[in-house]
């Protein structure tokens, strides 16, 4: 066998070897180092050496021991479950406001479709304008919260238009539209309860372990382009 194409081979097997060792004892999914990560740490194959960003790995737990530091990812789950509390702490039992006809516009018409005689003749049929834009007897919390759930059916002028031909007279419509509006408000008015230790620290343990399988998904693509690189280098 030609000694070149010993040599080569032998290269090979050598960056195939080192390639592995490095995977199994300096990845910080490693059983043995999978309570650290240590900044700074480099690893990768042959003379390519790919440096960490530095990034711990973070507690099961929502609180974390002094000095430990932790990923954005995590910080952010951390920051949405505090921001939770104080809206919860904020709104407290205050109940949802209530919607007056000092609050809309009302319109008739001439009610549709089957009923009897005076189905076409009586302007039963309400057409009621809410104008979110302008409803600051809401708070900002809650108008924002309308127009967002209902921005398909806000106009241009920032309204909401509710019809009502329920009944056959017009203040069974207007108590109708009214009642529709009420439970947009209630709806947009509702602040969930914060959710509890338990729930905190599973929420914050399944944060962890989707974070440990992005650095892992990560470092397998570094390692991989860190070995082509290597592999180009011998021809």
């Amino acid at each position: 066998m030609n000694l070149c194409n010993v040599a080569s081979q032998t290269k090979v097997w050598m960056l195939l070897y080192h390639f592995l060792e490095v995977r199994l004892t300096d990845s910080p999914y490693n059983i043995e180092h999978s309570e650290r990560m240590v900044p700074g740490t480099t690893v990768g194959a042959g003379s390519s050496r790919v440096q960490q960003s530095g990034r711990r790995k973070a507690s099961s737990g929502i609180g974390l021991p002094p000095g430990r530091k932790v990923s954005s990812r995590l910080s952010q789950v951390q920051q949405l479950l505090q921001e939770a509390e104080e809206r919860a702490s904020a709104a407290g039992n205050e109940p949802p406001p209530k919607i007056t006809l000092d609050h809309v516009t009302v319109s008739f018409a001439r009610s549709g479709g089957p009923g009897g005689q005076n189905v076409n003749k009586v302007n039963t049929k309400v057409d009621m304008r809410f104008n979110v834009k302008n409803a600051y007897w809401l708070s900002d919390r809650i108008r924002e919260r309308i127009l967002q759930m209902e921005k398909n059916r806000i106009n241009k002028d920032g309204e909401i238009v509710i019809s009502s031909t329920k009944t056959r007279t017009q203040k069974g419509n207007i108590d109708d539209a009214l009642a529709k509006l009420q439970a947009i408000i209630d709806v947009a008015s509702y602040v969930p309860p914060p959710p509890s230790e338990e729930q905190k620290k599973k929420i914050a343990k399944l944060a962890a372990i989707g974070e440990q399988k992005r650095l892992k998904s990560k470092k397998a693509l570094s390692d991989k382009k860190a070995f082509r690189r290597s592999r180009d280098s011998w021809d």
